[in-house]
């Protein structure tokens, strides 16, 4: 088990009735097999992808951990990310049974099983779209949610006490028969106590009749039908009602516990099965990137600009660095995994280019205009909010502008999706400001009144400000000429394992002192200054000292000044640095490095109801209580955490935690109250590699994104697949433990959909209240689309507000589940003859090919994508003169390589494998159809 799965089972804990119980060291559970099925998948897939390039590949030892899988994958750098994924897929199942705890269909309870079957199908068709969009996030979210009712029919079913040896593929296809049903009359148990062995019915069994239990937790209300099986266990008051007793296999202690590890480990396969199909779907790179493994690094090249004729100059500066970076860059384990551009002036912005190709985003930067902007105002707001709806997780956005912000009204939908990337997704995103004019923001109007000019001019600069110091990133004024200078950042922020170790604000400006530390691990050791008139003495932990006046010194290897930014290259010496700063200006304090070491976390908070436990929080905590995280370290099996502080970002308050260990580099944190003003999380470990019980690496880490509580609690749910065409609700509800009265509500979404939503809300103080948000996607809106709707709700006097983001993914109405069809046309091959004698030696002299139809059917979607699984030749393909529904396949290779396996898969995700091989006696085959269907792990394969 990878480390921050474990202390998740822990934080997640309730009584286990509606899945496998987590009982660890015992039974199995929805983290584990979850965790185990993505791990062999993900082996399976870098193996087959080493065999098709070529490469070596050598299989990590088992178990296996997520670190040894991404080291087996040739990416060590994707570890973070890879395990981030896990976690945020497995957060997602076990969410299931905290927020649809009594909906029977999502556990198949009650014999609900084609209502269960749709979960998992709508959501697969959702999670395949996504990935053909590389939405990724959104492909994440939904394989994790539709995971915890396919593992769970093995539990809560009798499949396997019908003696199946093999899972039910039938779940994850809409167009079979799920199995033989038993009618809504028909008794399937009898009674049993404690013993529950063999209170199945006979008949049921020799029949091979599918059945479920039923479950209830209301006293007197609970009901079931006469004679129906119970889930089982105290909680479940069905199971007092005869017949009694129960079937479920959730732990070794369940009513059918007996049977708990063959149920978990069917429900493992059932897992690898519906992965190794949405992989079919994908392909294996794409696969591996919903997964967050990287050939190169994990993050984003993002750039949001503005294209107004002023900004002519930036944006030569941007296509000079994005050049230098891809020509540096590509092939690296530091090559961005996609690349990003939203352009924006006034009145429009967008639309997002996204592309893994860096030819072609070189292109589109070239291709970037430089026109319009009469006005001194764009709407660089609006370009953020689509760049965050979009990035890729762990990422940095550069914005580029030389003016203010048109739509300041949505400073706070933007700081509610920068903290969302923490909270929700774990893969924090910063976001830099290049702000360039010789005076800041220099396309203001002037006035007669300087001193209102300047003031208009300093609170546009804050706002960009605020926004980077929300995210952990850095707003850099220069003029236009230092501009090139400045983008120097954009270099050093595409290296891969960079680490935080502080970061600090001082708004206004005051004489203060930091303190960093420095540990063996750390390289590329950076600090990064904004600010004007900022003075500095930087102590080394030896004691040596060099002042910012200071031209030459020990301490500094390089710097470099520009505009209001100054970069600052260190020497390494390990050890407790120290920088006193001077200033009565603003100014902000970053000290970076790259190092393996770092660490996760998640706000926690007790659930309330008959299930208790911990859930992660998605919006901002609770102020004026107290607050648990959970920590997980990352890059070492050996550190430990000995503190964990709520630091202030613009003051000197720190609130320590009481650290509790939970095993496997997890701890549960307790803070007895959150601070009133912005913060950011501050931990600080020891590291036992070289020798045990004596810590050899004393190390700090701080996370970049700025986190606040509030007094407002606001919550909505719903689907999460949208149809075009279809409104859309949503409904949410806000409560105040603050002050009541006329609260604001904005909705916003990234893609400009229709919305309709109130402008306010009455709450009382104590109380809540509750309203809807309707969106309305059009109808020609591609499938795969992912949708951020934010909701945010403001107190009277906007002195307090709070938000929840939600993500929702489009999906057309499918009527095609059926596969395409291979058609074998011709196969000519002399490989017999080469190979009577010595194969080896002869079979290079000899070739053989063959052609193929593909089609999807007079109703089918249409073949998306033909791809070889096996066989080193040459594949072509072509759609055939006059039926766009037909794909003409021509193959040839030597008889070296006999045999072909190709991946056919059509619009909607549905896949054909089809096999053929060289080892026929006759030259010439044609022939209307050489293959039979067949159903192996459902997939259809022919042969």
């Amino acid at each position: 088990m990878s480390s921050g799965l474990t202390a998740l089972c822990l934080l997640f804990l309730h009584t286990g009735a509606l899945g496998f119980k987590i009982t660890p060291g015992k039974s199995l559970n929805h983290l584990e097999i979850t965790e185990r099925a993505i791990l062999d998948v993900t082996v399976q897939v870098c193996h087959a992808l080493a065999q098709a390039e070529g490469t070596d590949f050598t299989f990590p030892a088992q178990p296996y951990t997520a670190e040894d899988v991404a080291v087996a994958c040739g990416t060590p750098k994707s570890t973070k990310s890879f395990r981030q994924a896990i976690t945020f897929i497995t957060l997602m199942n076990i969410r299931v049974d905290i927020r649809h705890a009594l909906n029977a269909s999502f556990h198949f309870d009650g014999e609900m099983f084609v209502q269960g079957r749709k979960i998992i199908t709508e959501g697969m068709l959702a999670v395949k779209a996504s990935n053909k969009q590389a939405n990724f996030e959104a492909a994440r979210q939904k394989v994790g949610e539709i995971l915890h009712p396919l593992q769970d029919f093995y539990s809560h079913s009798n499949w396997v006490e019908l003696g199946n040896k093999l899972p039910n593929s039938n779940l994850i296809r809409s167009d079979t028969s799920i199995g033989n049903i038993a009618d809504e009359s028909r008794a399937t148990c009898r009674n049993c106590d404690g013993d529950c062995r063999n209170n199945i019915l006979e008949d049921i069994i020799q029949e091979r009749v599918l059945t479920s239990g039923y479950f209830g937790v209301v006293p007197l209300v609970s009901t079931k039908p006469k004679g129906k099986c119970s889930h089982g266990e105290a909680i479940d008051q069905t199971s007092t009602i005869e017949p009694k007793g129960g079937i479920n296999k959730d732990s070794f202690e369940a009513s059918h516990g007996y049977l708990h590890m063959t149920a978990a480990n069917m429900a493992i396969a059932a897992t690898s099965e519906l992965l190794e199909d949405i992989r079919r779907a994908a392909g294996d790179r794409p696969f591996l990137q919903m997964m967050g493994i990287f050939k190169g690094s994990s993050k984003a090249l993002c750039f949001v600009i503005d294209t107004t004729k002023s900004m002519s100059d930036d944006i030569e500066a941007v296509k000079t660095v994005t050049s230098s970076i891809i020509n540096s860059e590509v092939g690296t384990e530091n090559e961005p995994s996609v690349y990003i551009l939203v352009p924006f002036n006034d009145p429009d912005f967008g639309p997002l280019i996204k592309t893994a190709d860096p030819k072609v985003f070189k292109t589109f930067i070239n291709s970037l205009p430089a026109t319009g902007g009469g006005d001194e105002e764009e709407l660089s707001l609006s370009g953020l909010q689509l760049a965050l709806s979009s990035a890729p997780p762990n990422s940095e956005i550069f914005l580029f502008t030389d003016a203010p912000a048109k739509d300041r009204q949505m400073k706070n939908t933007v700081i509610a999706l920068i903290e969302r990337t923490q909270t929700v997704i774990k893969f924090p995103i910063e976001v830099n400001f290049m702000i360039s004019g010789s005076t800041t923001l220099n396309r203001r109007r002037r006035s007669e009144d300087n001193q209102k000019l300047h003031r208009i001019a300093e609170s546009d600069a804050q706002l960009y400000r605020d926004l980077a110091q929300a995210s952990g990133g850095l707003a850099i004024e220069v003029t236009k000429s230092e501009l090139p200078v400045a983008t120097s950042i954009i270099t050093d922020s595409s290296s891969s394992s960079l680490v935080t170790l502080l970061q600090a604000t001082r708004n206004p400006g005051k004489t203060d002192t930091f303190y960093f530390i420095v540990d063996e691990t750390v390289i590329n050791l950076t600090v990064y200054i904004t600010g004007r008139s900022v003075h500095f003495t930087l102590i080394s932990p030896k004691g040596e000292s060099q002042q910012s006046t200071d031209t030459t010194g020990p301490l500094i290897t390089a710097s470099q000044s520009v505009g209001n930014f100054k970069t600052l290259r260190l020497k390494k010496e390990v050890g407790l640095w120290e920088m006193k700063m001077v200033s009565t200006n603003s100014y902000t304090l970053k000290a970076i490095g790259q190092s393996p070491i770092d660490f996760l976390f998640d706000f926690v908070e007790a659930t309330q109801g008959m299930f208790p436990g911990y859930d992660a929080l998605d919006t901002r905590p609770r102020a004026g209580v107290n607050v648990s995280l959970l920590v997980s370290l990352t890059g070492s099996d050996s550190a430990t955490v000995t503190e964990v502080a709520l630091v202030e970002s613009s003051g000197s308050e720190e609130i320590n935690g009481v650290v509790e260990p939970q095993g496997s580099g997890n701890f549960l944190v307790h803070v007895d109250r959150i601070p009133s003003l912005e913060f950011v999380v501050r931990v600080k470990g020891q590291d036992y590699s070289v020798t045990p019980r004596v810590p050899s690496i004393v190390f700090q880490r701080q996370s970049s994104i700025n986190f606040r509580a509030s007094n407002l609690t606001i919550t909505a749910g719903s689907n999460s697949i949208l149809v075009p065409g279809t409104p859309f609700s949503v409904p949410f509800s806000v409560m105040t433990n603050g002050v009541g009265g006329n609260f604001t509500i904005r909705a916003t979404n990234n893609q400009r959909f229709d919305i309709t939503s109130p402008t306010s809300l009455f709450v009382e103080t104590g109380n809540s209240a509750n309203n809807t948000v309707t969106l309305s996607a059009p109808l020609n809106t591609p499938s795969g689309t992912d949708v951020t709707l934010t909701i945010e709700a403001e107190a009277p006097g906007g002195e307090d507000t709070n938000y929840v983001v939600l993500r929702f993914s489009v999906v057309n109405m499918v009527t095609d589940f059926t596969p395409p069809v291979c058609q074998l046309l011709s196969l000519q091959s002399n490989c017999s003859k080469t190979c009577s004698n010595n194969c080896s030696n002869n079979c290079s002299l000899s070739m053989w090919e063959l052609s193929v139809r593909v089609t999807d059917g007079a109703e089918g979607t249409g073949v998306d994508r033909v791809s070889l699984r096996q066989g080193n030749g040459t594949l072509n393909t072509s759609l055939a003169a006059g039926n766009e529904n037909i794909t003409l396949v021509s193959y040839s290779s030597s008889c070296c390589s006999p045999n072909i396996e190709m991946l056919v898969v059509d619009r909607v995700g549905n896949v054909r494998t089809c096999f053929y091989t060289s080892s026929v006696s006759t030259n010439v085959i044609q022939l209307p159809l050489l293959c039979l269907s067949i159903v192996v792990s459902g997939l259809h394969v022919l042969t």
